[in-house]
């Protein structure tokens, strides 16, 4: 055999109790599970002391784009992440359409090449050999814009089939699924039935939904009732994104919140959810525009804002909607004007004291300057609420952000700490008994997201499924990634195997990159 783990402590990735066994690969998958002890093998690979579990699945992440120019993963393989669900909130590096915008993030970044369609972007990824499996979905935003532009209004009949044409030809070269984020414009725009006449597309090749949701607040579960919907109507598989209960004033939905998903799982609904270890969300800074605001794209906004008589509307609507104790929750992240750089990772209220400004005012600056393209985090999140809602049995991980790494191009920006953590973090959780028995939180990282994402045989330590496989220390697992210093990767993962190639070796990267796009069939 090519490979072969031995003495370690095995979690299968089923939710049942570990058990002491060897590990054989040949070929990119599992022949073996025993004792290997007499096994000839071209690597072994000791673990006495380490726990060996399938790779985990991070199922809502944006590193389509990053990928193509940081294809070894760094923040996400040290993590123990081995396949990448891409192209989440509504937005996807491709197909690129008509007027269509990449996100703000992406927008400065050298890329080796470029797309257009899902097929040119899978040949720049094949060629970039990612460290990773991805998974790529296709963003509601992509299609609305590259028809609509960036008006926001319904749709009308025409532009929904001609959404549903282009939806057809992504998933065909490749697309995994429909993702929608309905809180950003012009995605806020759209009405059910242009959502349930694309989700009944990608039902039709049994694909997936995936949705962030229209509020995450006060309206939460209103939003959740119109995801279940899309479910209902269509047949679809539905992932409801990073399930929360933001602002303090909501955290008491979240009982309700859960019996509603509880419900419709019950009824026979195949709808489950993710999120993040953390009590902190991390977008761009202009989600706090009114939505009338917020339409348009880039050029559009940035008019309005120059505008005395409309930025006024603007600031008054912002400020009606928020107290002074939300200001303090609001910490900016990256930013892209060179004199905003000093700014990345300071609370918004102590730039404005800086600029003598009101918060308000500051972020006003940061719109102007930075070209709309300032990031933010947000605390306002439950940490109780956040461990019930992981302790859900349907409940799988996913970090909500784009791969980093501590050097290079990608380790200029300041990101939220959950693109170095979230992996560990939550496991490190499970073991120090806050959260769920570590079995479990294996499970939620492995095969419930393999399962509810279709990804054949993988998320299962078993043979004849492919050797993603992750070998560590339980005692050493660790995110040193802050908020205020996050570029610094987990500790603690000291072997992982990607389709059988040892990718990180006795916790150091080894140049191996075999990762593949995968679809829903494997």
């Amino acid at each position: 055999m090519d490979i072969k783990i031995v003495g370690g402590k095995i979690y299968d990735g089923t939710g049942l109790k570990p058990f002491g066994a060897d590990v054989g690969i040949r070929d990119g998958r599992i022949v073996e599970i025993g004792d290997l002890s007499q096994a000839e093998a071209d690597e072994t690979v000791q673990a006495q002391g380490l726990c060996v579990c399938p790779g985990f699945i991070d199922v809502h992440s944006h590193s389509d784009a990053y990928l193509l120019i940081e294809p070894s993963a760094p923040s996400k393989i040290f993590q123990g992440v081995t396949t990448e669900v891409v192209g989440n909130c509504g937005a996807s590096a491709a197909p690129r359409l008509g007027a269509f915008q990449i996100p703000s993030d992406w927008q400065d970044k050298n890329y080796p090449g470029v797309w257009s369609s899902v097929a040119d972007y899978r040949r720049l990824l094949e060629q970039a050999r990612p460290a990773v499996n991805v998974v790529l979905l296709i963003g509601h935003r992509n299609l609305r814009v590259g028809v609509m532009g960036y008006e926001g209004r319904p749709s009308q009949p025409d532009e929904i089939r001609r959404m549903c044409a282009l939806l057809e030809q992504a998933l065909e070269e490749g697309g995994a699924g429909l993702s929608t984020g309905l809180i950003y414009a012009p995605g806020m725009f759209a009405q059910p039935e242009e959502i349930h006449a694309l989700a009944r597309v990608a039902a039709a090749r049994n694909k997936i939904y995936t949705s962030h949701m229209r509020s995450e607040g006060a309206r939460l579960l209103e939003a959740i009732d119109e995801t279940l919907r899309v479910g209902r109507q269509t047949g679809i598989r539905v992932e409801i994104s990073h399930l929360k209960t933001s602002g303090r004033k909501n955290w008491h939905l979240v009982d309700a919140a859960l019996d509603r998903i509880r419900s419709a799982r019950a009824e026979g609904l195949n709808v489950a959810a993710d999120r993040y270890p953390y009590t902190a969300a991390c977008t761009d800074l202009d989600v706090i525009l009114p939505d009338w605001a917020a339409e348009g794209g880039r050029e559009t906004i940035l008019a309005r804002l120059g505008s005395a008589t409309t930025r006024k509307k603007i600031r008054e609507e912002i400020l009606a909607g928020r107290d002074d104790a939300y200001w303090t929750g609001v910490l900016i992240g990256s930013t892209w004007a060179p004199e905003n750089a000093s700014f990345q990772g300071m609370k918004l209220v102590d730039m404005a004291s800086h600029l003598k400004l009101e918060p308000v005012d500051a972020a006003f600056h940061l719109f102007e300057t930075d070209q709309l393209h300032t990031g933010a985090i947000f605390f306002g999140m439950s940490e109780e609420n956040m461990w019930k809602i992981l302790a859900e049995p349907y409940v799988m991980i996913g970090s909500d952000a784009s791969i980093r790494s501590p050097e290079g191009p990608l380790s200029k920006d300041h990101p939220h700490p959950r693109a170095y953590g979230s992996f560990p973090f939550f496991l490190r959780a499970a073991f120090d008994g806050k959260t769920v028995e570590p079995a479990e939180a294996i499970r939620k990282m492995t095969s419930l997201p393999a399962a509810h994402f279709q990804l054949t045989d993988r998320g299962v330590l078993a043979k004849g499924k492919y050797a993603d496989v992750v070998a560590f220390d339980p005692q050493r697992l660790s995110t040193p990634a802050s908020y205020a210093k996050p570029h610094q990767l987990a500790s603690g993962i000291q072997a992982v195997v990607v389709n059988g190639a040892m990718t990180i070796r006795d916790g150091r990267l080894t140049g191996e990159r075999t990762g593949k796009l995968l679809s829903n069939r494997g």
